[in-house]
């Protein structure tokens, strides 16, 4: 069908999420027609973005600087922290431009079966944060798939000791708007406004 570079781009496009073989093989056909102006600068930007990014030390968004535009803004609020599974939940919740507090990704969920376990959670920029006193509310924005109800679970024994006895910290989670099985990348703004905008305590 083609020589080995082609069939090199056709199966590394097929890793991409959402592809399979046929997807692939449309889409490298797409840019090998117009190598120049279709392959040549998205070869480009890539190489440019992977130079680029950098994981935020304080919340883990990719970004291109350390740390990231969210967290270095000062007219963010720094004390209102939503906790979300992955950065595409992170871009998702900015997108619908519901949140003006700072995040905290977890990098995926609890999976006995996948193998993750806590300590594969970045949670110490959180509770670094919490045991300084910088944080006034916690939102659990995470899918409501079995995984993500097990490491909310996990999250809301970890986080007691910082609501109790004065109830210093507010620890609430997205309510109506998210569907059992839904991951929040993939839902529309309307229903991650009215999930985030109806968070109840956790």
């Amino acid at each position: 069908m083609g020589g080995q570079e082609i069939e090199q781009l056709i199966r590394l496009l097929g890793r991409l999420p959402g592809f399979g073989p046929r997807s692939a093989r449309r889409v490298a056909l797409y840019l090998l027609r117009e190598p120049q102006s279709r392959l040549a600068p998205l070869a480009r930007a890539m190489e440019r973005a992977g130079e680029a990014i950098r994981t935020c030390s304080s919340c883990g968004n990719l970004d291109t600087v350390d740390p990231c535009h969210i967290c270095a803004d000062p007219l963010r609020d720094h004390a209102l922290v939503c906790v979300v599974e992955t950065v595409g939940d992170l871009w998702a919740l900015e997108r619908a431009g519901v949140h003006r507090g700072v995040y905290q990704v977890l990098g995926g969920t609890l999976s006995p079966l996948a193998g993750t376990g806590p300590e594969d959670l970045n949670t110490a920029p959180l509770f670094a944060r919490l045991e300084a006193g910088q944080v006034r509310e916690v939102i659990l924005a995470l899918g409501a798939t079995v995984d993500g109800a097990t490491t909310l679970h996990w999250l809301m024994d970890r986080l007691a000791p910082y609501t109790a006895p004065q109830g210093a910290v507010t620890i609430s989670r997205v309510a109506q708007g998210v569907p059992m099985g839904g991951a929040l990348d993939v839902l529309d703004d309307g229903t991650l406004a009215a999930a985030l905008g109806a968070r109840r305590p956790a």
